[in-house]
């Protein structure tokens, strides 16, 4: 079953027809050449058929898609959400420290140690947001600042990212 090929699906037909058409905004291909790939995406009935069509854009053409408008909403938002996330989690860390403190009766505010750490850490992640979250060149997907499984998945998947000899 190895040999079989698999059919592309109309989401990754889309997904090509994106990186074609960003690759004719940024003035990489001429429209004749833009539009006889966009032809090409859509007849395409196997995903072996796709990368072909974008492989000399750079990155295979995912650059492109990462500097779009929509992209770059989506990586704000989801970068405000996680900040927050991480404020929230610090606070009920604090709450809790402050608790245990008070129950302990100690003379010295212990919290404060572990807590500047954690603030600090805050403060590190929302600046990294702040500046766009890229390092190494990567996109917005999965690009969080933190060491999450999910993280680092575009919408082609970390599978095919490894094949094409890409880090994460």
């Amino acid at each position: 079953m190895a040999g079989e090929r698999v059919r592309a699906s109309d989401e990754e037909r889309e997904q090509y027809a994106n990186m074609v058409r960003a690759g004719m905004t940024e003035g990489r291909l001429t429209l004749e050449e833009g539009e006889e790939r966009l032809a090409g995406v859509y007849a395409a009935k196997f995903r072996d058929e796709l990368p072909p069509i974008t492989a000399d854009l750079p990155e295979g053409g995912r650059r492109g898609l990462y500097e779009t408008p929509e992209a770059k909403e989506q990586f704000a938002r989801d970068g405000r959400r996680h900040v927050w996330g991480h404020a929230g989690f610090i606070a009920v860390v604090a709450a809790a420290l402050t608790g245990l403190w008070a129950l302990s009766g100690a003379h010295f505010f212990w919290p404060a140690i572990p807590l500047f750490f954690m603030v600090f850490g805050l403060a590190r992640h929302a600046r990294w947001r702040a500046y766009g979250g890229r390092r190494f060149g990567r996109g917005p997907w999965g690009q969080h600042g933190h060491g999450r499984a999910e993280w680092g998945r575009g919408p082609w998947g970390a599978a095919s990212d490894r094949q094409q000899g890409w880090s994460r």
